[in-house]
């Protein structure tokens, strides 16, 4: 009797623990998940001496055209991550972009923060009133869309992929934080201390203040192509990628 009374004690102590422990939570859906299902770009590996300079936030009626005339000189092209207010206010700079080589991204309208509580409808909207403002001012779609302050998240993707953008991110160590203007130099370093293949650098057009990304451009740029580099569009990057999946030669075609 007793060692049925200790048995039972047993028993109803297990199961209040199990009762009474916190649910633990499936995985955080993070970068290794999104980058699997290529829903999420952060870079490209490849064995192409590559690399994709990126700028958000413009344009800017002074800075981006600055920038514009470096890269002119250096043959590189890039991709400028565009806001749609600003593209309303100097899309002479948009058609220049376009005519230069440049690639086109999408970087909302307003670049509010689609944060935690983002509201699909408006995060969708912002989106398509983007896109409007923006084929007006050149004449070509956005496929590119990146979220201010690299928020994201399920509804964010699912969303943006379901306009037809493949969400881009940037290499973790190629964010120059220009924006928080830090100095020339350490903008300089944070590009050139470990520049790898494939690569997709962070830089911004507009920042608010007095920018420091053209200076560093100009260090920027003849560094990298002196140690090889071709700089090409995010767009042109994807095309590099080695994690593309083979197709099996011995399997049949597709009705």
């Amino acid at each position: 009797m007793q060692k049925l009374i200790v048995r039972c004690a047993a028993i109803l102590c297990a199961s209040s623990l199990l009762l009474c422990s916190p649910v633990i939570a499936g995985p955080k859906k993070g970068r290794d998940y999104y980058e699997s299902r290529g829903e999420v770009v952060w870079e490209v590996p490849t064995n192409e001496k590559v690399i994709a300079l990126t700028f958000d936030d413009g344009p800017h009626e002074k800075d981006t055209a600055l920038i514009l005339d470096l890269l002119k000189q250096y043959n590189a092209k890039a991709t400028f991550f565009v806001v749609g207010n600003k593209v309303e206010r100097f899309p002479e700079l948009v058609r220049r972009e376009i005519a230069e080589g440049h690639e086109l991204a999408n970087h909302t309208y307003s670049h509010a923060y689609f944060g935690r509580n983002l509201s699909v409808n408006k995060f969708a909207k912002d989106l398509e009133r983007a896109e409007d403002v923006i084929y007006a001012a050149g004449g070509k779609h956005c496929h590119l869309f990146r979220p201010p302050g690299g928020f994201y998240s399920d509804k964010l993707v699912e969303t943006a992929k379901g306009n037809g953008y493949t969400v881009v991110m940037w290499s973790w160590h190629q964010d120059t934080k220009d924006w928080a203007t830090p100095g020339v130099q350490k903008i300089v370093d944070r590009v050139l201390r470990n520049p790898r293949n494939g690569d997709i650098v962070l830089f911004h057009d507009y920042v608010e203040g007095k920018s420091q990304t053209v200076q560093a451009m100009e260090m920027i740029l003849p560094e990298l192509q002196k140690r090889g580099f071709r700089f090409v569009t995010v767009s042109e990057l994807l095309t590099y990628s080695k994690l593309k999946p083979v197709r099996n030669p011995e399997a049949k075609n597709d009705q």
